[in-house]
Order: C-alpha cells, then sequence, then structure tokens
C-alpha cells in the first residue's frame, strides 16, 4: 500500500444535499419544504414539548420528591486503596487528594471495608465503617475521627 492508494473507507464518506439549487436538482425551489405556513419559514417549527396548545405531558404529569438541602456529599474511600501508603505513615483527607485517590473531600472522607489491608496506618478521616476500622487495627494501624 501506498500513500496515494489510500482511500477512505465505504460508505463512510457522504455528500451533502445541496437544497434550493434550481429545479433540476431535485430540491430546488421550495427546497423539500412544501409550500407556505410555520414549517416553511427560516426558524419556524415549534419548540420541543409543544403540543399544538394540548397540555403537554409534562405538565400532565404530577410533580414527585423534593431536593434536601441539607444534604451530605461524603466521598467513600475502600481500604484497599490505602496500600499504596508506606508503613507508618499518617493518612488524612489532604494525603488522599495528593495521591489522587479521591478527587475532592466534598463534605467529608469515609473509610470503607471493601479488600484488604497490608500495611500499618495512622487513619484520620470523618467516619469509619466497623469493616474498616477492623481491618486497619488488625494490620496494627490506628483509627482517629476527624
Amino acid at each position: 500500500m501506498k500513500l496515494h492508494e489510500l482511500k477512505p473507507a465505504e460508505g463512510s464518506k457522504k455528500t451533502s444535499k445541496r437544497k434550493g439549487r434550481g429545479i433540476g436538482s431535485g430540491l430546488g425551489k421550495t427546497a423539500g419544504r412544501g409550500h407556505k405556513g410555520q414549517n416553511s419559514r427560516s426558524g419556524g417549527g415549534v419548540r420541543p414539548g409543544f403540543e399544538g396548545g394540548q397540555m403537554p405531558l409534562q405538565r400532565r404529569m404530577p410533580k414527585r420528591g423534593f431536593t434536601n438541602i441539607f444534604k451530605k456529599e461524603i466521598v467513600g474511600v475502600n481500604v484497599e486503596k490505602l496500600n499504596i501508603f508506606e508503613d507508618g505513615d499518617v493518612v488524612t483527607p489532604e494525603t488522599l487528594l495528593e495521591k489522587r485517590i479521591i478527587k475532592s473531600t466534598k463534605d467529608g472522607v469515609k473509610i470503607l471495608g471493601r479488600g484488604e489491608l497490608n500495611v500499618k496506618l495512622e487513619v484520620k478521616a470523618n467516619g469509619f465503617s466497623k469493616a474498616a476500622k477492623d481491618k486497619i487495627e488488625a494490620a496494627g494501624g490506628k483509627v482517629e475521627v476527624v
């Protein structure tokens, strides 16, 4: 194969329809829009969801639920992710951010219990699950709620 033999894949290139370019093109005069009316005009047509004046479906459906403005967003980190730290390290939400284990602390960090922990760590976080607490202490580490 040479550079001058390269061609795009079959069917990947389509020629665009050139509308309104004379009667011989098949799409001249009204350019496929029919005669007169709302949809023949430039910018014509109705907005999404408009049902010709009938009460739209979105407004016929009942409202449901609410947004709790006091909701706290807690970031969860599993114990298995803490194995990247060295023995005796102090793990805080800030160190988790530095190591890119979490993207942001939001309203707090909670350590969860999935996986095994092979290093002895001092972990400081906003919350711990019972399983995570047990695993950290079983590995010889300390747990502190900040």
